[in-house]
């Protein structure tokens, strides 16, 4: 049996979308276990045979982070500690969802899987406390950092830009951060492509779609197939600004571009490019 923790969430619900498609045996939860609870976790998984753990349970409020570090560090670094007594315990794999906000950004070219993290906001620290938490207590583990999320489900990016599109004539973006768009439902398909070959090649491994794109050359893309799929037919000034003068609590890596290499290599998977996550998302707004 497969247990999904934090099912509620933007990437947790597409994974769960895909449990039920591929008829996988799986219980789900989510805020109603506590995470940071290790005698909850333990209670509820006592009764029930697991070989694999997907935890897509975190904090991720980037900014209010760090207003908020004890319960950052708490979610994302003892939870998911707390998780991997867990699944030493059950003798089950875990798979964890970490992010590219471990790295500073300053490297020249994509980040691969051995490069040093260093965090530069508590968001990115605790989620690298969480890595190594994991890493610590457990042999039997995937963890897969990601970048620049969005899905139909919670706040996100396209979401914000969309109604930006709605409600603004003029929006300012920065132009000097570069990343990969992920759209949830591939990363998604990733994790569950892991389980269904029950792997073994343990590690960490990075997973974004393919491409490289700075946060104003995104939200153009974004603006563009609005136009075209009608979402709006407004005339939108999108000015391109700098890190800067962007006001921001959390300070964000510059470099966010993962190499995929290691993943696509380990699992025989074609990662397709962020452009063709974009255009479905938007398809399948428009049609719902």
């Amino acid at each position: 049996m497969i247990w999904l923790i934090g099912n509620k969430g933007m990437l947790g619900t597409e994974v769960e979308s895909l449990l039920i498609k591929y008829r996988l045996p799986y219980v789900a939860t989510d805020r109603e276990i506590d995470i940071t609870d290790c005698r909850a976790l333990r209670q509820f998984s006592e009764d029930k045979q697991l070989y694999w753990i997907i935890n897509c349970a975190a904090y991720t409020a980037v900014d209010k982070a760090e207003d908020e570090p004890d319960l950052a560090f708490k979610l994302n670094a003892d939870g998911p500690l707390n998780i991997a007594r867990i699944a030493g315990e059950k003798q089950a794999k875990l798979i964890h969802i970490s992010t590219d906000y471990v790295f500073d950004g300053t490297k020249e070219g994509a980040y691969v899987e051995k490069d040093s993290p260093n965090p530069i906001s508590v968001y990115g620290g605790s989620k690298y406390e969480g890595e190594k938490n994991i890493q610590k207590s457990l042999n039997e583990y995937f963890i897969l950092r990601s970048a620049w999320l969005y899905g139909k489900h919670g706040n996100n990016f396209v979401h914000t830009m969309l109604r930006f599109f709605r409600e603004k004539v003029e929006i300012r973006v920065v132009g000097d951060q570069w990343g990969s768009p992920t759209y949830a439902p591939d990363l998604a398909e990733a994790i569950l492509g892991i389980v269904m070959m029950n792997s073994e090649a343990y590690g960490i491994y990075h997973f974004t779609n393919e491409g490289n794109i700075t946060w104003y050359d995104f939200a153009r893309e974004i603006y563009d197939l609005a136009v075209e799929k009608k979402f709006t037919n407004k005339k939108i000034s999108i000015l391109q600004i700098n890190t800067e003068d962007y006001p921001a609590k959390a300070q964000r890596p510059r470099n966010a571009y993962l190499s995929k290499d290691i993943f696509k290599n380990t699992f025989q998977r074609n990662i397709r490019p962020w452009q063709r996550g974009l255009h479905d998302f938007l398809e399948e707004m428009r049609e719902n």
